[in-house]
């Protein structure tokens, strides 16, 4: 391919023409890069301009200033047929191809090469079968659209994609209609067509924490903030993350990964992290980590030993030892009962 770089901007600005030829600035002075073997995952809040941002990006709507460059060429320079050649959109909106199958539905994604009349050849068909296979739904080509699951039609229009045979793929909310299982699924999929097939995937989500466990790169967009861009790890430790997602009683756990919403009821004023009582969590990997998701949805927060009220030591799933400030060490044999032992302080 040459460049690992599938697109960029430079001094981006994106959003709408008003009446009168005003312009509503979304977003400016964006300086983007993607690139090639990599998914990155766009996060925000509602409002933030996500869609605004990848309809810039897919040509589907003008910048206000600024340019893109797909491939190395400007957006502005290619043609429709060229642009559908190298990137490949799957929108929000649920499809409604109900009436053909799904074999005839990936098959349209083969359309910028099949031409007008869209006769298929058999390098057309191998290639449709292939991405039927990729994506795990080629048992299903003959059932029509409308039979499958939300978590099978995505699949298949993630096929579609494939038949398209595209170096960039962008997708807006393609898990925004799966239960958690399709979300993983569809997710993992997107991975391996990243790694395994070279392609740039760049889609938008709500789902922090899978965002985080599979993007290479989060692109975070906020109303009032400029775009934070990097690796999830980078963008956590460096506090990135607690800046663009903490607002009233939600805030973003770098330990853990998550949004935290923390009950006022536990808030102490003299605790130094948001106000909240810490609890010292060490021993069995498994059993802390649960123990931590627990004391944290109790509204505490896990910390180190040396600098915790309370300390817990997890010797394994069905053991564990509490330790009290100038208290004993008690004994539990659950989580729930450590959590009995604890609310009963405050």
């Amino acid at each position: 391919m040459g460049s690992s770089i599938s697109i960029e901007t430079h001094g981006l600005s994106i959003g709408y023409i008003l009446s009168g030829g005003r312009k509503k600035v979304v977003h400016d002075a964006l300086d983007l890069t993607l690139c090639y073997g990599e998914v990155t995952c766009l996060l925000g809040l509602n409002g933030a301009g996500k869609s605004t941002l990848l309809r810039t990006l897919c040509g589907f709507q003008n910048p206000l200033s600024g340019e893109v460059l797909i491939c190395g060429k400007p957006l502005t320079s290619l043609s429709q047929s060229e642009l559908a050649l190298t990137v490949g959109v799957v929108l929000t909106e649920k499809t409604n191809a109900g009436g053909i199958s799904v074999y005839e539905l990936v098959s349209l994604g083969r359309h910028p090469y099949t031409g007008f009349f869209g006769k298929l050849g058999r390098k057309d068909h191998e290639i449709v079968e292939q991405s039927l296979e990729a994506v795990g739904i080629a048992h299903k080509s003959s059932a029509f659209v409308a039979e499958l699951s939300d978590g099978e039609r995505q699949k298949a229009m993630i096929a579609k994609v494939l038949a398209q045979q595209c170096p960039v793929i962008v997708l807006d909310e393609p898990t925004a209609f799966l239960d958690v299982t399709s979300r993983i699924e569809t997710m993992a999929l997107l991975r391996r067509v990243a790694s395994q097939q070279g392609k740039s995937v760049l889609l938008s989500t709500h789902d922090l924490e899978l965002a985080i466990q599979m993007g290479d790169c989060l692109w975070l967009q906020h109303p009032s903030r400029q775009m934070a861009t990097g690796a999830p790890e980078d963008l956590i430790l460096g506090g990135v993350m607690g800046e663009f997602f903490d607002r009233g009683g939600i805030s973003f756990d770098r330990t853990t990964g998550r949004l935290n919403a923390f009950p006022s009821s536990v808030r102490n004023a003299g605790d130094t992290h948001h106000d909240i009582r810490q609890i010292g969590i060490e021993g069995d990997f498994t059993a802390s980590y649960w123990m931590g998701n627990a004391v944290i949805r109790q509204g505490f927060r896990p910390s180190a030993a040396d600098s915790s009220y309370i300390h817990i030591f997890c010797k394994s799933s069905t053991e564990f030892v509490i330790k009290f400030p100038d208290g004993p060490e008690v004994p539990a044999s659950s989580v729930a009962e450590v959590l009995s032992m604890i609310q009963k302080l405050f």
